[in-house]
Formats: structure tokens, sequence, C-alpha cells
């Protein structure tokens, strides 16, 4: 590999996908709708911060994880794979963002939750990020890294053990 950017795949199971518990969109929103609507229906908390202060922490988190996940879906866009982690991977994207994390794409996702979080004034919705992450971890990106270990082998160890998982 010359450019640092995509690997290609050197063998394939039986099934190519990771086996995913959910779309990992649909895990974030879900805790972030239970936050929110927990807190605005049953325990009529809301976080007590200054509106200019958790305006401008939401807008820089938001467009932090905005960031994060531009610039990764414009990696695999140039690489020609799918960014669905229940679709067939059919490369490795290890440029850009990708030198930085792992996973780039959950931490974009995650940040921009955060800023939801803050905008709607949740702190059930930011109590439940932290376990959002851990099913995300569980149900998702362990699957995947396995996935990728079998189908990419030693080109994707190789880049694990150079990129941290998160930052």
């Amino acid at each position: 590999m010359t450019t640092g950017e995509t690997m290609t795949a050197v063998s394939s199971g039986t099934r190519d996908h990771p086996g995913v518990i959910a779309p990992p969109p649909l895990i974030f929103a879900g805790f972030l709708a239970a936050g929110v609507l927990s807190d605005r229906y049953v325990s009529g908390w809301s976080l007590q911060l200054p509106v200019f202060a958790a305006q401008a922490m939401a807008v820089l988190l938001g467009g932090a994880g905005l960031v994060f996940l531009a610039g990764a879906l414009g990696l695999f866009r140039r690489a020609g794979t799918r960014p669905e982690p229940w679709q067939p991977t059919t490369a490795i994207v290890t440029g850009g963002v990708y030198r930085v994390t792992r996973n780039p794409m959950y931490v974009g996702i995650s940040l921009v939750c955060a800023g939801l979080a803050l905008t709607f004034g949740s702190p059930l919705a930011l109590a439940l990020l932290p376990v959002a992450v851990m099913v995300i971890h569980r149900g998702v990106i362990l699957r995947e890294e396995r996935y990728l270990e079998e189908k990419f082998g030693a080109e994707y160890l190789a880049y694990k053990a150079r990129v941290r998982r998160w930052l």
C-alpha cells in the first residue's frame, strides 16, 4: 500500500457484512430521543446553563461532529466503498481523518448528539450518550472489527495497531 488511503479485501468469509445489531444512527437517535422525551414529559429536568453558553457549546460540538462525518463520508465515497456497516466493505479507508481515529463517524455522531442534547437542554440525553456509545461499541464496533480482521487480514491489523479506536 503506497498511498495509505485504502486497502482492498484479501479474502472474505461466508457472509460479507459484520452483522451489527442496528444502524448506528438509529441507536444514537433512539438514546437521544429517549433522553429528550423523558426530560420533557417525565422528569421535567432541564440544563441550567445560560442560553448563550449552551448555544455556543451546541454549535461547536455539532459543527465538529459534522466535520468528522463529512470528512469520513467523503473518503468512503472516494474509496468506492459503502459507509453503512450492515453492507459489505470493499476497501478500508486509512487516510484523512482515519489517520486520527478508526471511528470518525461514531465520534461525529456522538458530538452531534451532545450538541443536540444541549440545544434541547436535556440532561438525560447527555447522561444517556455514554450508554449509546457503549451499545455502539459492543453491538457495532467490535463486530465491525472482527469482520474487517477476517476480510482484510494483516493489513487491517497493522492499521488497527497504528490508529486509536476513538481519539
